[in-house]
């Protein structure tokens, strides 16, 4: 179970990585389309871009 604070419907608020502003957000503060995540921490959140793009490169690899 997460210790982070709960939102209110009772879910954990996580972090998120807006693209427009590329800084991290604790909660769902900005609107989809400019965020990416959950994360579960905001060291995972600093690091969304380098995260996804080695999602990318590795599902580049696994279709070749």
């Amino acid at each position: 179970m997460s210790d982070n604070p709960l939102d209110s419907a009772g879910n954990p608020e996580e972090f998120w990585f807006n693209l427009k502003t590329n800084s991290v957000e604790f909660g769902r503060q900005s609107a989809a389309s400019y965020r990416v995540g959950p994360f579960a921490s905001e060291d995972e959140a600093k690091n969304a871009l380098k995260l996804l793009a080695s999602r990318t490169k590795k599902w580049e690899e696994d279709e070749d």
